[in-house]
């Protein structure tokens, strides 16, 4: 099967001790490398004012991670942050073929604007005498 791209954000309670969500950030790494997948990025964005309350929070510790694999990785992952009681939302996508298709936007982009540029620079003919 072909390695796709997903990026996985999940929104940690705040209540959480900092050692701790360390643990699950090393635990979340672990599955996806145990699962046949590699992480390619993680950030850690820290806590953040949510959209909306969760759980009668106003806030949440959020945590990304960029992941390339196969998809089979993806579904234990989130078998298992369903049931973790520290994470209050999680949300998955894969961005492999957005990010194909922007790179063909933009190199369709560069292509007309490269030809533009030429054509700008050719130098103006002069005019024929009668």
């Amino acid at each position: 099967m072909a390695n796709r791209t997903y990026e996985v954000m999940y929104i940690v309670n705040p209540e959480t001790a900092d050692e701790t969500i360390a643990k699950l950030n090393d635990a979340v790494g672990k599955l996806i490398e145990k699962e046949g997948g590699s992480v390619v990025r993680m950030d850690d964005v820290g806590r953040r004012p949510m959209a909306y309350q969760i759980e009668k929070k106003r806030e949440g510790y959020y945590v990304l991670f960029e992941i390339e694999g196969s998809g089979q990785e993806i579904a234990g992952l989130e078998r298992r942050m369903r049931v973790n009681d520290m994470i209050m939302r999680y949300i998955t996508v894969r961005v492999d073929e957005d990010r194909k298709a922007a790179e063909k936007r933009r190199a369709k982009r560069e292509a007309r604007t490269a030809k533009r540029t030429k054509f700008r620079s050719a130098p103006a003919e002069a005019p024929a005498e009668a």
